[in-house]
């Protein structure tokens, strides 16, 4: 009689890790199969990149019908902020087209690539001017600014030395997100002192992103060393 308490808690724990765990594969579940249908119909070809935001956004309205959560506000709330946002990429894109095509024009693309390849180590040390020259545009500029003024300008001429496009899309993009981890200007330390509370004070953010930098910093030395862990996967889907 003295055993049976005891034992009686022990023998609920089992169940109560299994609604734990239910729970989490619920919760987890529609975020997942959103993603894959996302990246499902652009490896299979059945939608472009663009018309696979499509399919996200009217995947995001379902799950928030099925939830109770969409009603006429919440349409406002999300078509406001899409045509905000959308706006901004679309003037972002036009002043970069009118400013390459100015830059082109004036023979700067020209001056890039000579520049580049007359640096010392040949396309290696192109690589790595413009990798540092990246990152440290991610102190001041938003990924799509460097996107669409940055990389065109400096894209070309790597490309032409030899470099393969996806493995150098990959390596830009690591690099930029770094750029946004590092203190004191990264973009997504912003974000994290907007969310986290006041008693969590700036010091503590930098010093938590540190091991975070070491991983990516630690992924582009990978990268560098084995171009295979990007084009692996790309080549095997694509041929």
């Amino acid at each position: 009689a003295l055993v049976l308490p005891d034992a009686m808690p022990r023998a609920k724990e089992p169940v109560s890790h299994q609604l734990r765990v239910a729970k989490l594969l619920r919760s987890i579940a529609a975020p997942l199969l959103l993603v894959l249908a996302v990246l499902g119909s652009i490896l299979t070809g059945i939608a472009t990149p663009t018309e696979a935001a499509g399919v996200g956004a009217a995947g995001a309205l379902l799950l928030a019908l099925l939830r109770g959560e969409l009603d006429f506000a919440a349409l406002h709330d999300i078509a406001k902020r899409t045509t905000r946002v959308t706006a901004m990429v679309f003037m972002i894109l036009i002043g970069a087209s009118i400013f390459a095509l100015v830059f082109r024009g004036f023979g700067g693309d020209e001056v890039v690539q000579a520049w580049l390849e007359q640096l010392p180590g040949g396309v290696v040390g192109a690589f790595i001017a413009v990798i540092v020259l990246m990152f440290f545009l991610g102190f001041v500029l938003d990924f799509i600014e460097i996107t669409f003024v940055g990389v065109p300008i400096v894209g070309p001429t790597l490309l032409s030395m030899g470099l393969d496009p996806v493995w150098l899309g990959v390596m830009i993009a690591l690099n930029l997100q770094t750029s946004f981890l590092t203190p004191p200007f990264g973009f997504a330390l912003f974000y994290l002192r907007g969310v986290a509370p006041d008693t969590v004070p700036t010091s503590a953010i930098y010093r938590g992103v540190v091991p975070f930098i070491g991983i990516q910093i630690l992924m582009l030395g990978l990268l560098a060393a084995f171009p295979e862990l990007a084009t692996w996967l790309p080549d095997r889907i694509y041929g």
